[in-house]
């Protein structure tokens, strides 16, 4: 039987693009499914540049907590493909096995007879084939890329549609103006269905994504710091709508950018009609989510033994601006409990605004150490990496690999042992979890 590895292989053939934003064949290929998108358990539907992930994160780990079952659909992967697909069940979903994958795969190999289809396009098919066949709560649906054209925006009354942090990335295919990207994110709004739009850092996306909640006829519409706020009080997260205040723990996932996507989960969820649950769901939730590659500590593995003792080893798959920006934020905030050096070791592509991400970690990073990414035919060079950092003011020196660059540092005299935070790609993210032997859960 062919593995989904092979099946993915084959994807890739049908069509000369790797992205190419159109709805038309997704639709064709769910309607000689049967319209399996019509049968999807109620759908909150997730779009935005950085924190989609995490918000999802957080929606699930409250949900579950609160005894539901959830579906959830992200991408990319990390390490597997199967990731991008976890199967609810009371107590926790897992990620797809091989064999549900591969059948589900073949059925849409069998229906789509050699049309012309992504392989992104194709493998959301087969998601969604497999969301509606398995019997859950909820499910959580991430945006590809976009949202108005994305493959994703095939489900026509979501319990929620939900747009997170607004910035540039992608500029080949959503342009740089951030009102445009902001419309076109906000294409999964829809009429008489709840809108949730988190607090923003630019008043052009913001007033852009109210302007197309209203113009669709979304509603309720709830804006993040208007209809809904959150903040850290007392080493507490304090959230508060108009259905009361919720006095909760601060979440797990590290970094102050955090409390504003778990407010928007919650805000998501109430607006969804998830608002009965006890204030012990929200309290467990906070506290359990899990998002990998997301300033994820190494603690264990084989790269902390790589590096020198006492060094604490981060790992982020933040590649834009603005993903720098919260980075360097929480390095900033880390850097308040001890005065360990930061060094940054760093894998970027090509399609990336490098400089303007380095720009974040002037005076704040020691040194940068640019390394490839294997496998990704649009990565950087090393060398070209190092050299932008370097042309923003920064330290910079080149390694093979992110294991020689812990090994490097032992060839340096440190007053305290670093911190070093490996970041600029998921790619690069993927990359280090398999060789550190922590896969994603």
């Amino acid at each position: 039987m062919d593995s989904s590895d092979a099946l993915i292989a084959r994807f890739l053939a049908l069509h000369p693009k790797a992205i190419d934003l159109s709805l038309g064949r997704i639709q064709r290929l769910l309607a000689e499914l049967g319209h399996p998108e019509r049968r999807l358990p109620p759908t909150i539907h997730v779009a935005g540049t950085n924190g989609k992930g995490s918000t999802i994160a957080f929606m699930r780990a409250i949900l579950e907590s609160a005894g539901l079952s959830v579906h959830v659909y992200t991408s990319p992967h990390l390490v597997r493909f199967h990731e991008r697909i976890r199967l609810g069940r009371i107590g926790g979903g897992q990620y797809v096995s091989e064999e549900r994958l591969v059948e589900a795969f073949r059925r849409c190999e069998a229906v789509n007879a050699g049309q012309q289809i992504t392989m992104f396009e194709i493998t959301t098919a087969a998601a969604i084939l497999l969301f509606a066949e398995e019997p859950a709560d909820v499910l959580l649906l991430e945006v590809g890329l976009g949202g108005r054209f994305d493959t994703t925006n095939v489900v026509d009354r979501p319990a929620a549609a939900v747009v997170t942090s607004i910035g540039q990335d992608h500029a080949e295919f959503l342009g740089t103006s951030l009102n445009g990207i902001a419309r076109e994110k906000a294409g999964i709004f829809k009429r008489g269905c709840p809108a949730v739009i988190a607090l923003q850092d630019y008043r052009e996306a913001d007033e852009a994504l109210r302007d197309e909640a209203e113009r669709v006829g979304a509603t309720p519409i709830l804006i993040g710091g208007q209809d809904y706020s959150v903040h850290e009080e007392g080493g507490r997260l304090v959230y508060q709508d108009e259905k009361g205040l919720l006095d909760l723990p601060l979440p797990k996932l590290i970094g102050r950018h955090q409390f504003i996507n778990a407010g928007t989960a919650i805000a998501a969820l109430r607006a969804a009609g998830f608002d009965t649950f006890e204030t012990a769901a929200f309290e467990k939730g906070l506290t359990r989510a899990e998002w990998p590659g997301r300033l994820q500590r190494l603690t264990k593995g084989r790269l902390p033994e790589i590096a020198p003792e006492g060094c604490e080893l981060w790992l982020d798959g933040g590649h834009n601006p603005d993903g720098g920006r919260v980075l360097a934020a929480a390095m900033a905030d880390q850097s308040e409990r001890n005065d360990a050096p930061l060094v940054i070791i760093a894998g970027m592509l090509g399609t990336k605004d490098s400089e303007a991400f380095f720009k974040n970690f002037l005076g704040l990073a020691r040194e940068v150490i640019a390394v490839p990414i294997a496998g990704q035919i649009a990565a950087r060079p090393a060398e070209e990496v190092a050299a932008i950092a370097h042309s923003v003011g920064l330290t910079t020196s080149i390694q093979p690999s992110v294991e020689s660059a812990l090994a490097s540092l032992h060839n340096y005299v440190w007053e305290h042992p670093p911190r070093v935070l490996i970041c600029g790609s998921l790619y690069l993210a993927g990359e280090v979890l398999a060789a550190n032997g922590t896969l994603p859960q």
